[in-house]
C-alpha cells in the first residue's frame, strides 16, 4: 500500500497521547482480572442455576459487549481472544436458563436485542471473513427478513413485524405470567402503560398513575391489557433490527439485505405519513393505525405513553435512517428522524431560560416536558454534518454551560459525554481531552476497586451486576481517535468517519505505542494529530475512510505537502518519537460499506 506520508519530526509526547496509552494498557490488564473474579473456567457467570422468563440474556452479553469494539480500536489481542469465548460462554449459560434458543433469544423486543447485538455486531469490525460468524449472521438476519419458517417474525406482504416480541421462536403475541417475573419489581417505578388498569387510581392532582407489578392482581390485570392491546403488530422499536440486517450486509454484500432495510424504513415513512407527520407506535396486524387503541396512535409497546416515551420513538428512527443512508449513500433518509425531532421541538416550552419539549403523548395529550438529550440532535448532526441540524442546537441555551461538563461516571451506554465532545470540536473546551482520559482512567480505578471489595452472596445479584463492573470503556477513544460519538447504545452500529489498522501486525486498531487526535471534523474533512510514544520502533498504520470503508480520501496534508489520494486507504510511518499532524480530506458515502480489511 502507498505510503502517503512518513513522519520524521521527533518530538516529546503530549500529555493527552501519555493518557490515551495509559488508559489502553490499564484496560488491558483489567479485563482479564474482570473474568477470572466472575466466571467460572467454561466463562459461565458464576450465578444461580435458575433464571425465569425471557429477561436477562442481554444483561448478560453486555458484560462484555464492547471487549472486541476496544479491541478494533487498539486493545490487546488477548482481550478480543476472551470476548469470543465470553460470548459462547454467556450464550450457553442463557440457552440452558431458556432465554436463548438457536443461539438467540427466543422471544423480546427490539431495545433489548439491540442491546446484546452490539456484543456481535462488533466482531465484524475484527474479522471481515470468519465463516462462523457469517453463519450465525445470515441465521440470525433470517429471523427478519421472512425466510426463517420456525420465525415467522416479518410479515412480506405488509412490510412489518408482527408482534413488538420477537425472537428466535417468533412473534410472541401473549405473555404469560412468567415472562416478566425477574422485571416486575424494575416496571412497577415506571408509569403504569394504561390509565384504565382495574384498581389502578390516579395521583391525587390526577397525575398518571403507578402500576405496582409486584401486586400479583395488578400484574394479572397488567398482562390482559397487555395482550389485548399491545401484542399484536408492529411498533417503532423495530426498526432497530435494521441494524442486524445492515450488519448482515456489510458482512456478506448481499443485496437482499439491503433491500429489506429500505422497504422497511419506507414503509415506516409511509405511516408517519398517514399520521399527519408525526410517527404511529403502534400498528395493527392489518396494517391500520391504532387498531387495537381504539383508533389512537399513542399507547402501543416502548411507545409515546409508555413506558419511556420519546426516546424509543426517535432512536430506532435514527438508528434506521442512519442504516439505510449508510447503505444507499441517500442522506435524505435522515429527513424521517429529523422531521420527529423538529415535531417535538416545536411542540415545546421555554420555562426559567430552558427550552422543555414533552417526552410522553398519553391518553390526556402531550406531557413530560423537560430539555432534550443532547444525544439525539449530536447523534443526527455528526452523521450528517448538515447545516440544518447543527443550527438546531441553538435552540438549546443549555449547550453554553451544562454542556461543557464532563460527569463522573460512564452511563450504561458509556455515552454520556456527547456534548463536552461537541463543545471541544466548537473550540470550547480546550482540555476535554486530558479531562475526559482522566474520567475514564477514574471510572476503570473505581470499578475495580468495587470489584475487590464484592463479597456479596451471587445468588442475591442482580443480572446487571457484571455489566455495573465491566472495567472496560470506550467513548473517549472513540470520540477522540475516530471522530465520532459512541455508538447508539439500543443498536445502533459505529458511524465514524475514520478507522485505524496495524500495518505490520494486520490487525485492526491503533498500533503499539501509538496515540491519535481528532481535532476537527466537518463533511468533507477531518484533522488528526498522530503521535509514536516509542522513542525505540518505527510504527505503520493505515488510515481508513470510515467505519465500513464507504467514504474516501480526496487529498492528505501535512505542513506544506498535498498528496492526491482518491481512495479508502493510505499508510503513514511514524519514526521513533514522531509525531504527524493531517489534515484529510474526504467524500463521504461514496462505496459500499463493508468490513473487508485493507489487505
Amino acid at each position: 500500500m502507498t505510503v502517503i506520508q512518513s513522519a520524521t519530526k521527533r518530538m516529546p509526547p503530549p500529555e493527552w497521547a501519555l493518557a490515551q496509552r495509559n488508559l489502553i494498557r490499564t484496560m488491558n490488564e483489567a479485563a482479564p482480572i474482570f473474568q477470572a473474579r466472575y466466571t467460572r473456567a467454561d466463562g459461565s457467570f458464576i450465578w444461580r442455576q435458575e433464571w425465569p422468563g425471557f429477561d436477562g440474556s442481554d444483561d448478560g452479553y453486555e458484560s462484555y459487549h464492547n471487549w472486541p469494539l476496544f479491541y478494533a480500536l487498539g486493545g490487546a489481542e488477548d482481550v478480543y481472544s476472551r470476548s469470543r469465548f465470553l460470548w459462547e460462554a454467556v450464550t450457553q449459560q442463557f440457552t440452558g436458563y431458556g432465554q436463548l434458543w438457536r443461539e438467540y433469544d427466543a422471544h423480546y423486543d427490539w431495545m433489548h436485542h439491540g442491546e446484546s447485538s452490539l456484543y456481535f455486531y462488533y466482531f465484524g469490525l475484527c474479522e471481515a471473513a470468519n465463516p462462523i460468524d457469517i453463519g450465525r449472521t445470515r441465521r440470525f438476519a433470517s429471523l427478519y427478513d421472512g425466510s426463517d419458517p420456525l420465525a415467522p417474525n416479518y410479515d412480506a406482504e405488509r412490510k412489518q413485524m408482527r408482534s413488538p416480541i420477537t425472537g428466535s421462536r417468533g412473534p410472541r403475541t401473549v405473555n404469560e405470567w412468567d415472562d416478566w417475573e425477574t422485571h416486575r419489581a424494575i416496571l412497577a417505578n415506571y408509569p403504569a402503560p394504561f390509565s384504565d388498569i382495574p384498581g389502578v387510581s390516579r395521583g391525587a392532582n390526577g397525575e398518571w398513575p403507578i402500576a405496582d407489578w409486584n401486586d400479583d392482581r395488578v400484574y394479572g390485570d397488567i398482562l390482559r391489557l397487555l395482550n389485548e392491546r399491545q401484542m399484536s403488530g408492529d411498533v417503532p422499536l423495530n426498526l432497530t433490527a435494521t441494524s442486524l440486517l445492515t450488519h448482515a450486509f456489510a458482512l456478506t454484500g448481499d443485496e437482499k439485505y439491503r433491500r429489506w432495510v429500505i422497504d422497511y424504513l419506507e414503509a415506516w415513512s409511509e405511516r408517519i405519513v398517514r399520521n399527519d407527520g408525526l410517527c404511529p407506535d403502534n400498528i395493527g396486524s392489518n396494517g391500520v393505525i391504532g387498531e387495537t387503541l381504539g383508533g389512537n396512535w399513542w399507547g402501543g409497546y416502548y411507545g409515546w405513553q409508555w413506558p419511556h416515551g420519546f426516546m424509543t420513538i426517535l432512536q430506532p428512527l435514527l438508528i434506521a435512517a442512519m442504516n439505510a443512508s449508510l447503505l444507499t449513500g441517500d442522506l435524505t433518509y435522515l429527513d424521517i428522524p429529523r422531521s420527529q425531532l423538529d415535531k417535538i421541538v416545536s411542540l415545546g416550552r421555554e420555562e426559567n431560560g430552558r427550552w422543555l419539549v414533552p417526552h410522553r403523548h398519553t391518553d390526556d395529550g402531550w406531557t413530560a416536558y423537560r430539555p432534550l438529550a443532547p444525544e439525539f440532535p449530536l447523534q443526527l448532526a455528526y452523521f450528517s454534518h448538515d447545516k440544518r441540524d447543527f443550527d438546531r442546537l441553538q435552540q438549546f441555551p443549555e449547550r453554553t454551560g451544562a454542556w461543557r461538563d464532563i460527569l463522573p461516571g460512564r452511563g450504561k451506554g458509556d455515552d454520556i459525554h456527547i456534548a463536552p465532545w461537541h463543545c471541544y470540536l466548537q473550540g470550547d473546551t480546550p482540555d476535554y481531552p486530558s479531562r475526559i482520559l482522566a474520567a475514564q482512567w477514574e471510572e476503570v480505578a473505581q470499578r475495580m476497586e468495587k470489584m475487590r471489595h464484592d463479597d456479596t452472596d451471587p445468588e442475591t445479584w442482580d443480572v446487571h451486576h457484571w455489566q455495573e463492573i465491566n472495567p472496560v470503556h470506550t467513548e473517549a477513544l472513540i470520540q477522540l481517535t475516530l471522530g465520532g460519538p459512541q455508538v447508539i447504545y439500543h443498536g445502533g452500529l459505529l458511524h465514524v468517519p475514520l478507522r485505524y489498522f496495524d500495518a505490520d501486525a494486520r490487525r485492526p486498531g491503533l498500533p503499539p505505542d501509538v496515540g491519535a487526535l481528532v481535532s476537527a471534523v466537518t463533511g468533507d474533512s477531518l484533522t488528526v494529530t498522530l503521535t509514536n510514544l516509542s522513542p525505540l520502533h518505527q510504527r505503520r498504520l493505515i488510515l481508513q475512510a470510515g467505519a465500513f470503508g464507504e467514504h474516501e480520501w480526496t487529498t492528505v496534508q501535512a505542513g506544506d505537502t498535498t498528496h492526491l489520494v482518491g481512495k479508502r486507504h493510505f499508510t503513514t510511518e511514524l519514526h521513533p518519537g514522531a509525531s504527524l499532524t493531517l489534515r484529510l480530506g474526504m467524500r463521504r458515502f461514496v462505496h459500499a460499506p463493508g468490513y473487508t480489511q485493507p489487505w
